[in-house]
């Protein structure tokens, strides 16, 4: 593959989406990357950009470890949160990355799409202009509601699959979904990954003194946006419960969103202020620290398709209590690992928090069995698929 050029087409050069094109692209000539984003909401987030960026603006983007042969692109879209909006941003999309292309020579032998929409659109218009193979990733949202929201959703999705020569999703539950659409086309579950060089086990009071955390507590963290979706309240709830048994605990929340205010005025209204920290968004370097300076990683999510940040906690050792979500349960098969909970039922989250505090956990056998998981092993047979696709 190393003389052919790939084009990925992401929703952001973040996490799952960054580690895994950065591996892969040890494997090609050339990567172009393209990024949707808002110029108006999201330009604070970029800045350091190739020639290709129209914004001059400062970034919360690190890319000084980005492969020499990787270029992000910014494909820039205005679009208000609306569904009316959102469905009309594949066309827009397309269009604006097609004259990027156009305009600046760029070349490609493969695209892969992160996302079924926007992106998995603009993909399925590349493969029909330039006649190159086009591989799609459904990761959540994009599969699991959006092709279920009315009839046209359910066509724009199921086109855009039924173009891809594969389809890669990241859970069993995701594939449900897949084949609810009756799309018959090639599809491989393969899961996200953790980066093994970045989480690993520390020593968790060396952790807890970076970051200024109690050496006397118990630790439980959870790491998320602070959204709906995430389950936080639930959590909130569950703390009353657990603080009445314990009061050496304490509940870190990593992450930003809408609902933050909200939950600190639960968190004041139940008088939990000395069982809290809402620790603000991290970066994703700082984040092994975190989670190794804790005891057990809560996910009490309503939905996830996979969840990365548990196996990133699981890869420092660190036994999980997750909700029954969708795709925690095919990452917890055991007790060995961690604990199951039903979405939504914070007193069962609570007897399950409990449960893990007062469990010896063996974490070497945790480490063990998500290894797995490394994005090394996933990478590798994604290259599978491209080479299939690149020698027909």
């Amino acid at each position: 593959m190393k003389k052919n050029n790939l084009l990925v087409i992401g929703e952001a050069y973040n996490t799952f989406q960054k580690d895994s094109t950065d591996l892969l692209a040890s494997s090609f000539n050339s990567v172009s990357m393209f990024v949707k984003f808002n110029p108006i909401a999201e330009i604070s987030r970029y800045t350091s950009f190739p020639a290709l960026n129209p914004f001059n603006s400062k970034s919360k983007i690190d890319l000084t470890n980005k492969p020499p042969n990787l270029h992000i692109i910014l494909a820039p879209i205005l679009y208000v949160p609306l569904d009316s909006h959102y469905k009309k941003m594949g066309d827009k999309l397309y269009h604006t990355v097609d004259k990027i292309i156009t305009e600046n020579n760029i070349n490609f032998n493969l695209i892969h799409s992160h996302f079924t929409w926007p992106t998995g659109y603009v993909g399925m218009k590349l493969k029909e202009k330039y006649n190159v193979p086009f591989i799609v990733t459904a990761h959540g949202y994009d599969i699991y509601h959006l092709p279920f929201k009315d009839e046209d959703w359910t066509e724009k999705i199921r086109s855009v699959l039924k173009s891809a020569d594969y389809i890669i999703t990241v859970s069993n539950s995701n594939l449900k979904f897949i084949q609810k659409l009756k799309v018959n086309n090639h599809v491989m579950v393969l899961p996200n990954g953790f980066k093994s060089d970045l989480f690993y086990m520390q020593n968790s009071m060396d952790c807890r003194k970076k970051l200024n955390l109690p050496i006397d507590k118990k630790i439980i963290l959870s790491i998320g946006n602070l959204a709906e979706v995430k389950g936080h309240k639930y959590l909130i709830e569950a703390m009353q419960e657990v603080a009445i048994h314990r009061k050496d605990v304490l509940c870190i929340i990593v992450g930003m969103g809408p609902l933050e205010k909200n939950l600190k005025k639960q968190i004041n209204a139940a008088n939990l202020q000395n069982h809290f920290v809402l620790a603000g968004r991290k970066s994703h370097n700082e984040i092994p620290l975190w989670i190794n300076a804790c005891d057990v990683f809560v996910l009490p999510s309503v939905r996830e398709s996979f969840g990365v940040v548990q196996i990133e906690a699981m890869a420092c050792g660190k036994p999980i209590v997750a909700t029954r979500n969708g795709g925690s349960e095919e990452i917890i098969v055991s007790d060995d690992y961690g604990l199951l909970v039903e979405p939504r039922n914070a007193h069962d989250l609570a007897k399950n928090i409990e449960l893990a505090l007062n469990k010896n956990w063996d974490e070497e056998k945790i480490v063990n069995y998500v290894e797995q998981y490394r994005w090394e092993y996933i990478t590798k047979q994604i290259q599978h698929i491209y080479c299939q696709l690149l020698t027909d």
